[in-house]
């Protein structure tokens, strides 16, 4: 079993930065493929940045390509997303999530079997 919690949610103006961190416990951390999605009110949950396990290949939605890193600390089990130039359109819940098997593509919601409770972004212009 793994669980999962974010933090570093918060309130920012346009063009600021935010960091989140995803923390899982469990052992079974270095063998997930991990992701951040984000779920606006109103919308349906969405992909915002994945990383494959074994590749260490990124993927970003082309929102936020550019402005978003994910990276992940297999030492510390923290998976983390670094959000630079934010526009009030990425204000939403952000969630990670964990893939016990390597999705059909990096987005795909139904895929990951393990997902933090969220941390809220709000960024005002």
């Amino acid at each position: 079993q793994v669980q999962l919690m974010e933090s570093g949610g918060g309130s920012v103006p346009a063009g600021g930065s935010l960091r989140l961190s995803c923390a899982a416990s469990g052992s079974m951390y270095d063998r997930l493929d991990m992701a951040w999605f984000r779920q606006a009110p109103g919308t349906e949950r969405e992909g915002v940045a994945g990383i494959d396990l074994l590749s260490g290949s990124t993927y970003y939605d082309d929102s936020v390509r550019g402005r978003f890193t994910i990276s992940r600390d297999n030492a510390k089990n923290t998976l983390y997303l670094q959000m630079d130039s934010l526009k009030p359109e990425d204000t939403a819940i952000y969630y990670c999530a964990a893939a016990g098997r390597a999705p059909p593509t990096w987005d795909t919601v139904g895929a990951y079997n393990y997902w933090g409770q969220g941390t809220q972004v709000t960024v005002s212009s």
